[in-house]
């Protein structure tokens, strides 16, 4: 029970004060519409002073969150007693009330349980003896409108006892709803008959099917969440491991124990005290976490999304710490709550099974299978799944604690809750001694490739077996990425690469990913492709740069696992190196041959540019549902290709010009109804880059633009398509090439509010430029509404013709912007200048926060500072941007001059905002890195 005591409860609000003031006002000049306002401002009075008094009391540590709900439950009874007495005595006044008339109010949901989150919905039954009478139909409207005239949000049902008792039996949410109902006031007799009829006509004999169907919700619920507790953004109120399956819990032990409270089923054998201990723990924080979440958001808000969570966790008292900044820490420890959730569902089943089992009775719901089978690998088979006699089986052989999971894995089979609360009760027995162990360690690589390597690794990880036996995993369990770019936790990103690795492998995802299915049979040791991806990022969190530090925990961790020397030396280059193959694809120019022979150098080896290939590719799909495209598929094999020729003998620049004879030829079959003397002079006005910088459909449609843009003798053409794979729109735009081009296209789509995902920029042989942009709007998906389109377009043309200021027009619309996700995030900009990634251009990478005009704002100072941009690579991780130029002076030429350099620098760095001061106390955003 809280620590409130009556005493501090009634400071709240005085109900006898109450009243007196109303029923002053009212023999005063008794109750007349015109005195409902004074009426309604007493009560308004009342309860702000209450619901900031608990505020207080909640902000300054006074009470916790599960006290904070108490109270305001509280507070509420007593407004409720008091309005309903007003209405009762002065506004419908009656001498002789009849039986017909008794009222009883009654909470129901989470305030019949006395929970109340500060913005909450208030779910009120009143209950009738009969029929509802005119007089009692007035009371309960009078207290309706008075409730929601004081801002509340207020659920309500009217019901006579044989009502309420007929919808309960057929509606399993109302008899939900009814099992935590709780008399606030009126006749309590009626509510006690009400009690009285519930448990012997709706509970009994409905208990396993009334946990069947709350057990079936929570899956369902599990599914439209996204089946994961470990979202960035997770809803704390529905999302998986969040309050409501700490109610469902509630609502299981309340409908077949009879129980007032989780307290009691101590006694009765169901749980611990450390089990209690446990389920307060995870309520506790659950709820104080959602308090906070309710007073920083002014509304109902259940999403701890990115621009709360910072806040939150500084109120929490969670600081910066080396290598993980606060929020981190905090958001770290709600998915340990979120995991601990469901270990105490995983008990509460257990022993629901075990006692059930007991009585002559079969049931058939999701964790219910009863019956005795025979022995698989030396573990009994219950009810079709694997199970432990007792702890004794475990001490006596703690290789059991891994061979239970590679045992399910194996066979196909679940495990019994009975036995993962044994495995989990007893953690200590994963100690130095079984580490060691040859034959753990060999079957935890065999988990690692063998069947459905997801559901395996994560029944291994969620019973805490996974972070004692690799304590280096252990450590980013349940870690964070603070960013809008990954989507799940360290953890979890991991164990959906191995799965991949596994599809890759199996050939499963030979559509999405042909080149790494056709040579992952190639590699040489796939224990160490495997044994990569699950350490690729094992050192986040700890400060440093997290790809050097994890090559080093694989120099000592793999012979441990069994590899090899040339495995392990292998392991630790791949996770030394695993983010280079995707800094190169979309960070340079593949069509510069500096960026081949210098990602070759680093490479070595096919048989490491296989394995780093197929590494990279599951290492971006297990960021996020919407990451991958083809786009990155196209670059990675290009990339790919272009790097096994340079590092087995071929020429690269034969690749090359097999590429561009290819293209073209390509194109001059699409186009065979075109005249000759037409077709040729379109090839000869594409440069080597051009053709080599799209697929021969892209070229097909900007040779018509350009036909049709010079028989019109059109100096400036802009079309606009969808492209489906990208879910974006592409804008292509040709024109006469003039400096400050790229710029002002860039100024126009930012002024339409859209983001821009990539650019491609050539110049034709003819001095016009034909450039390319994919945008997409703020909800991450394509334009499909043709005014807005007409209004881009328009925009760019305004833009280039004179007409429209994008500089003039972008502060203008800055000023008037409203706040964005992105802004929660403190990214500090960056300007590198690299002369040596490109033989004949100086190399321009700039990283910053994600904002419209970003680009605009960049590409507008390049031009200023006299330079020709000849290529771009426009990325954008989440919250931060990472733009690469390649560009000339005006001589053509590299910028060398340590000046010139430092002014390009200067610059663009004031140009997209100055560095926060806070920011150097941060650790780099981990999207950084990717």
């Amino acid at each position: 029970m809280p620590r409130h005591n009556i005493a501090n409860l009634r400071a709240l609000i005085d109900r006898a004060a109450l009243t007196k003031k109303l029923e002053d006002l009212a023999g005063w000049s008794g109750y007349t519409p015109n005195t409902r306002s004074q009426v309604l401002q007493i009560f308004k009075d009342a309860h702000q002073a209450g619901w900031a008094e608990i505020k207080r009391r909640f902000e300054s540590g006074e009470c916790t969150g599960p006290e904070a709900t108490h109270a305001h439950a509280y507070m509420m009874d007593q407004l409720i007693r008091v309005v309903h007495d007003f209405a009762d005595k002065w506004v419908y006044p009656s001498a002789n009330p009849t039986t017909g008339e008794t009222l009883t109010v009654i909470a129901t949901g989470g305030y019949g349980r006395g929970e109340l989150a500060p913005f909450s919905d208030i779910d009120l039954m009143f209950l009738l003896p009969y029929k509802i009478t005119p007089r009692t139909e007035q009371l309960v409207e009078f207290m309706l409108y008075m409730l929601w005239d004081l801002g509340l949000k207020v659920g309500h049902a009217t019901r006579s006892v044989d009502e309420t008792v007929r919808l309960a039996k057929q509606d399993v949410t109302i008899r939900t709803s009814l099992l935590e109902a709780r008399w606030v006031w009126g006749d309590q007799a009626l509510f006690d008959q009400f009690r009285a009829a519930f448990w012997k006509q709706v509970a009994d004999g409905t208990g396993m099917a009334f946990v069947e169907e709350k057990l079936g919700e929570r899956d369902a619920r599990h599914d439209k969440m996204g089946d994961t507790r470990y979202v960035l953004e997770p809803n704390m109120k529905e999302g998986k491991g969040g309050l409501r399956d700490l109610q469902t819990l509630i609502w299981i032990a309340k409908y077949l124990y009879r129980v007032s409270g989780m307290t009691e089923l101590v006694a009765q054998g169901v749980f611990t005290e450390d089990d209690l201990k446990l389920f307060e723990k995870a309520e506790n924080f659950l709820w104080t976490v959602r308090c906070h979440l309710h007073y920083l958001s002014g509304r109902p808000e259940e999403r701890l999304s990115f621009n709360i969570q910072a806040e939150i966790a500084e109120r929490l008292g969670y600081r910066n710490q080396k290598g993980i900044m606060g929020v981190e820490r905090f958001m770290k420890h709600y998915f340990l709550i979120a995991k601990d959730v469901g270990d105490i569902t995983r008990i509460l089943c257990a022993v629901l099974e075990e006692q059930h089992k007991k009585s002559a009775k079969r049931f058939s719901f999701p964790f219910l299978g009863f019956g005795k089978g025979s022995k698989i690998d030396g573990f009994a088979v219950d009810g079709g799944r694997l199970t432990l006699a007792s702890e004794k089986e475990l001490r006596d052989d703690p290789l059991k604690m891994v061979r239970l999971f590679h045992a399910a894995q194996t066979h196909d089979l679940d495990i019994h809750p009975q036995a993962l609360r044994l495995v989990s009760q007893n953690l200590k027995l994963v100690d130095a001694k079984l580490r060691k162990n040859k034959r753990a360690n060999r079957l935890f690589v065999d988990m690692l490739r063998g069947r459905d390597p997801v559901q395996a690794l994560m029944r291994f990880n969620e019973a805490g077996v996974f972070g004692r036996f690799i304590p280096d995993f252990g450590k980013v369990v349940a870690q964070m990425q603070y960013d809008m770019y990954h989507v799940y936790t360290v953890d979890e990103h991991t164990i959906r690469a191995i799965g991949l690795t596994h599809g890759i492998d199996t050939g499963r995802l030979k559509k999405d990913h042909p080149v790494s299915c056709d040579t992952i049979s190639e590699i040489q040791s796939k224990d160490a492709l495997y044994v990569a991806v699950l350490l690729h990022d094992i050192a986040k969190g700890r400060g440093g740069n997290h790809s050097e530090l994890g090559a080093e925990v694989a120099l000592k961790l793999c012979p441990r696992l069994g590899l090899s020397d040339w495995e392990t030396e292998t392991v630790a280059w791949l996770v030394r190196y695993h983010l280079l193959m995707s800094h190169t694809a979309f960070k340079r120019d593949l069509d510069d041959p500096k960026t081949i022979q210098d990602f070759a150098a680093v490479v070595q080896s096919p048989e490491r540019l296989r394995m780093l290939n197929i590494l990279t590719v599951v290492d971006i799909r297990a960021v996020g549902p919407n990451v991958w495209n083809n786009w990155k598929a196209g670059l990675l094999r290009e990339l790919f290709w272009q790097t096994k020729a340079a590092l087995t003998g071929d020429a690269p620049e034969d690749r090359r010009a097999q590429r561009i004879e290819g293209a073209k030829l390509a194109l001059a079959a699409l186009l065979k109804k075109w005249p000759e003397a037409d077709l040729q002079a379109h090839l000869d006005r594409g440069t080597d880059a051009y053709w080599l910088s799209a697929d021969p459909e892209t070229h097909a449609r900007h040779a018509q633009l350009v036909r049709d843009a010079e028989a019109k003798r059109i100096d400036l053409r802009i079309e606009t398509r969808i492209d489906p794979e990208r879910s974006a729109n592409e804008i292509t735009v040709y024109t006469a090439d003039h400096p400050g081009l790229f710029a002002n296209i860039a100024g126009a789509l930012a002024l339409s509010g859209v983001s821009i995902l990539d650019a491609r920029i050539s110049t034709l042989s003819n001095g016009m430029a034909l450039d390319s942009f994919w945008v997409q709007d703020g909800t991450g998906l394509a334009i499909d509404e043709q005014g807005q389109l007409k209004r881009m377009v328009q925009r760019i043309e305004d833009a280039l013709r004179g007409a429209r200021s994008p500089a003039r027009d972008l502060k203008k619309a800055q000023d008037e912007r409203l706040p964005t996700k992105a802004q929660a995030f403190d990214i500090a900009p960056r300007v590198l200048i690299d002369n040596q990634a490109s033989n004949t251009y100086s190399v321009i990478e700039i990283n910053g926060g994600d904002r419209p005009g970003f680009l605009y704002d960049v590409t507008s100072v390049l031009t200023e500072e006299g330079l020709q941009i000849a290529s771009a690579q426009i990325s954008t991780y989440g919250e931060r941007v990472v733009d690469v130029f390649y560009v000339k002076d005006i001589f053509g030429l590299k910028i060398r001059h340590p000046e010139k350099l430092k002014s390009i620098e200067e610059r663009v760095l004031a140009r997209i905002g100055p560095q926060k001061k806070k920011a150097k106390a941060q650790k780099p955003s981990a999207a950084a890195a990717e």
